[in-house]
């Protein structure tokens, strides 16, 4: 759009891997386009704090290979507010900023949404968390690196487990999204996944661990979701503990060691296809968007689509992780 001559860039929510990448891709595609570029620190509450700083191609060497976000991140509870967002819009036009582009989850789109929506700035977004449960493209920036960071753990995990007849519980993210846990567990070899999409059978998970498994194996790995309705791994190890009491059990929590590290080749290229397709649609005209990637296509999915729904793992994926663990 001929209007639009500064872009601004911001990170919001939980970081993850492949933010970086995102940014650089935004950063250089504008400048080759004749754009300014400003970055926006610590999220939406930078713009609240007039955080801007000038971006230039220099600003975004060297940085494709580093976790977190240079930009930085965090939570604003004042944007929640129409006033807040008010006062957000009135600090971008003072420093002439003409459209956003937000890196983040389904909660900052809905902000991004309703500031766009607003006060008609052209607002886009790019899908960027580990949970990968974001409408409107097959993986989010992250998940890829989330996803080999807690196999590589498991996998050491299980070398503990059999060489100690034990039984370990480890828990990855997901408060509302099994995608990592069951990726995981079909990587690993899991002997069970335990999702927040499914129900969760205590009594079918002990009588599987005593019987349904191969004879004489003791030792094993469960793959919990954080979010599991029978509660998170330390609850689950206990309540298996009490109906079997003869196995040894231990509890393993990734945490946030799954946000970090430097993003796989995956996620560095999607980052840089999506961030770059970012800037393409506001030249296009096109706002009030997602950029995704369905089908190694690129597809532009509405904002309020992106909160009001939510990606949903393929059935098919725990039958073919419940086969193979028998």
């Amino acid at each position: 759009m001929e209007h639009i001559k500064n872009i601004a860039i911001l990170t919001s929510g939980g970081d993850s891997p492949g933010m970086n990448a995102a940014i650089r891709a935004v950063v250089r595609t504008a400048i080759y386009n004749n754009l300014k570029v400003t970055g926006i620190m610590s999220g939406f509450s930078g713009i609240l704090k007039s955080n801007f700083i000038k971006m230039e191609s220099h600003s975004v060497s060297k940085i494709i290979s580093s976790g977190g976000t240079i930009l930085k991140s965090s939570r604003c509870h004042e944007f929640l507010s129409y006033e807040g967002r008010k006062k957000a819009y009135d600090n971008m036009k003072i420093h002439g900023i003409d459209a956003l582009i937000v890196l983040g989850g389904d909660g900052s789109f809905h902000g991004a949404d309703l500031l766009g929506k607003e006060f008609g700035l052209p607002v886009i977004g790019v899908p960027c968390t580990i949970d990968n449960d974001i409408y409107g493209t097959d993986f989010t920036i992250g998940y890829d690196t989330a996803i080999n960071t807690a196999v590589r753990a498991i996998d050491q995990i299980r070398d503990t487990a059999d060489s100690h007849n034990l039984l370990f519980f480890v828990e990855v993210m997901g408060r509302h999204s099994g995608f990592i846990a069951l990726s995981t567990a079909l990587a690993t070899g899991a002997e069970s996944v335990l999702l927040p999409e499914t129900p969760t059978n205590i009594e079918q998970l002990c009588n599987y661990l005593v019987t349904g498994r191969r004879k004489n194996k003791t030792s094993g790995i469960i793959i919990v979701a954080e979010g599991d309705e029978e509660g998170d791994a330390q609850e689950i190890a206990r309540k298996v503990k009490v109906r079997l009491p003869d196995y040894e059990t231990r509890v393993t929590i990734l945490g946030h060691v799954q946000r970090g590290g430097s993003p796989t080749s995956n996620d560095r290229v999607l980052a840089s296809i999506l961030g770059y397709e970012a800037v393409n649609a506001l030249l296009k005209g096109i706002y009030g968007v997602m950029t995704g990637r369905i089908n190694s296509k690129i597809v532009y999915t509405k904002l309020e689509e992106t909160y009001s729904k939510r990606n949903k793992i393929e059935e098919n994926l725990v039958e073919i992780s419940t086969i193979l663990s028998t």
